[in-house]
């Protein structure tokens, strides 16, 4: 059975320790910082289907994990002055549970799917024509009795999620009428991110230590979110609740994040590449077990900003590691290009 849950844009903002997230997630494109080419063309979209008195047009959100694709559309919604019905591909499991998400919804509303690449090819085709024609074909019975029941349904608009843009069927991306690929922060947006969480949850930071944590986020406010709460907790326990450079210095230390954004987990992936391949190439299949790591989880959240601070690259041949990697590990590039002993 398809899992949902309901947010309605016009509820009170209460939070409790369940919603922690949410708390720090903002409502509308006036909080909502970073994205800025995505929120102009957003705008201008909704300001035209509110003049209208239409739902806005079919939203489709790429891109790698943690950059708010869930965030946005939440905003888009509110902004809208929608309910929005939030579930995940993976959640639904046969025809007959997308049909129950959309014969209940109204006129107006938004359906948000994430991981919308993670939905089954024949439930894919039945979203066709909701879609396009806003209409439900239904098979009832089986063999030789069969028949076909199309239902209206309310104008609505769906929000999909995705990180593998590419794993969608091409009709399926076709009908989406806005296609945006969320990008990496800029340092300085994520330093504004923090600062302002940290403002929310009512924790002292200085400037410093907001542009600390900022630069070893990997450029994602998820990250960012998170070790700032790593942080609270060490001046909790270790100070005096003040985030400052040395406490955050300190509680860095302690989750292994270096002054890349690197976490152990991605060190010894670049370990892997250089102590085993001698920098590469190397499959991905390979990496994932030596790795101990599944494949999604490689190419999903680890390569995207490897690839992005340029320690990794992809060739036709499999991953390698870059000569920034090398120096970053420490390590000197051999002539034999192999090193020992990294793992």
């Amino acid at each position: 059975m398809a899992i949902e849950r309901i947010v309605d844009s016009s509820a009170a903002d209460e939070n409790t320790d369940q919603e922690f997230e949410q708390t720090l997630r903002p409502k509308d494109f006036a909080s909502y910082i970073g994205q800025e080419s995505i929120k102009k063309s957003l705008k201008l979209a909704i300001a035209a289907a509110k003049k209208r008195g239409e739902p806005i047009d079919h939203v489709l959100l790429h891109g790698p994990p943690g950059l708010g694709k869930t965030t946005l559309a939440t905003v888009i919604a509110n902004e809208m002055g929608a309910q929005i019905r939030i579930t995940s591909g993976a959640a639904i499991e046969r025809a007959g549970d997308l049909a129950s998400l959309l014969t209940n919804l109204s006129d107006g509303d938004i359906l948000f799917i994430d991981e919308i690449h993670r939905l089954h090819r024949s439930i894919e085709e039945v979203l066709y024509a909701a879609m396009e024609d806003f209409k439900l074909d239904i098979i009832l019975g089986k063999g030789p009795s069969a028949r076909s029941l199309r239902l209206d349904l309310p104008d609505f608009a769906i929000i999909g999620a995705t990180t593998r843009a590419g794993s969608l069927a091409a009709p399926l991306r076709d009908r989406f009428g806005m296609i945006h690929r969320l990008d990496f922060y800029k340092p300085e947006e994520i330093t504004k991110i923090i600062k302002r969480s940290a403002k929310i949850l009512n924790v002292p930071i200085d400037d410093k230590a907001a542009k600390l944590l900022a630069q070893r986020s990997r450029l994602t406010p998820r990250v960012a979110n998170r070790l700032l709460r790593r942080s609270r907790d060490y001046a909790d326990v270790n100070g005096d609740g003040i985030i400052d450079e040395t406490t955050a210095t300190a509680a860095l230390e302690l989750l292994e994040v270096d002054e890349l954004g690197l976490d152990s987990a991605d060190r010894r992936l670049l370990s892997a590449i250089i102590g085993k391949y001698g920098g590469g190439p190397v499959g991905v299949e390979t990496l994932a077990a030596l790795t101990a790591e599944e494949r999604s989880t490689i190419e999903d959240f680890y390569e995207p900003y490897l690839m992005q601070i340029g320690l990794l690259e992809r060739t036709p041949r499999g991953r390698r590691a870059t000569a920034v990697a090398w120096k970053h590990l420490g390590q000197k590039k051999s002539a034999a290009g192999s090193q020992a002993g990294l793992l």
